[in-house]
C-alpha cells in the first residue's frame, strides 16, 4: 500500500507509550498496534483527530504517501 503510517515515530518524538495514547483516545492497545503497523484499511477521522490532539501534531505527521513502487 502506498500509505505509510509513521505513528511510532511521533510517539517516540513525544516520549509517549502506545498504552498511554490508547487510554487517552479511548481505543484498545491492539487497535492502536494495528494502526501503527499499517494493517488497517481505514481510520475514522474522529480517531485521527484524537491522536493529533494528544500528540500535538497534524495528520500529515502520521501519514506518508509513498509512490506506487515504494510501498
Amino acid at each position: 500500500m502506498p500509505i505509510n503510517v509513521t505513528l511510532d515515530v511521533m510517539l517516540a518524538r513525544r516520549k509517549m507509550k502506545s498504552k498511554d495514547l490508547a487510554e487517552r483516545i479511548g481505543i484498545t492497545e491492539q487497535n492502536l498496534s494495528l494502526l501503527k503497523s499499517g494493517k488497517v484499511k481505514g481510520v475514522r477521522f474522529e480517531t485521527l483527530a484524537a491522536i493529533c490532539r494528544e500528540l500535538d501534531c497534524q495528520p500529515g505527521d502520521l501519514l506518508e504517501y509513498l509512490g506506487e513502487g515504494e510501498g
